[in-house]
């Protein structure tokens, strides 16, 4: 029978714990949600949140209503797709109405809609999103200008 000293069986034990302990600490919290970065292949689509409730797809900017219409367009040609992500665009966060527009299209259309928050993977619920009927984009109204002045003489004199 072999005999270990006192010391070496010491030291294998206070390494034996000390692992068990960084291994338990590297898990501490458990699993956390499913990250878009690693999940953005396997989408069927991705748009992105665009300004004042608009869309990119594709790399075309599109209303809510283009939107609509070509998710309709895919349903015709038998290409629609079963998912979709909404991620942040390049100039734009995605906004409640963005979730609500999208919300609106997957009852329309029966896909499943996720968007990224925060880097965590969230699915849309339209029941409690209020989903919201879907409108086409509209420029904002210029401010008050000063009418322009007719400086010719060509006026009527009186």
């Amino acid at each position: 029978m072999i005999r270990f000293s006192t010391w070496l069986t010491r030291a294998t034990a206070a390494i034996m714990l000390g692992s068990t302990l960084l291994l338990a600490g590297c898990h501490f919290g458990g699993t956390k949600g499913v990250t878009t970065a690693s999940m953005q292949g396997q989408f069927d689509a991705t748009i992105q949140a665009y300004k004042e409730g608009q869309f990119v797809v594709d790399g075309a900017v599109l209303s809510a209503v283009d939107l609509g219409s070509h998710f309709a367009y895919l349903k015709d040609q038998g290409k629609l797709p079963k998912t979709v992500l909404l991620q942040n665009g390049d100039d734009s966060k995605i906004r409640k109405i963005h979730l609500q527009y999208l919300a609106r299209l997957q009852l329309d259309y029966g896909f499943h809609a996720y968007y990224d928050d925060k880097g965590t993977l969230t699915e849309i619920n339209p029941q409690d999103m209020k989903a919201r009927a879907l409108q086409d984009h509209h420029e904002r109204a210029p401010t008050a200008a000063p009418a322009p002045q007719d400086h010719t003489g060509g006026g009527s004199q009186y």
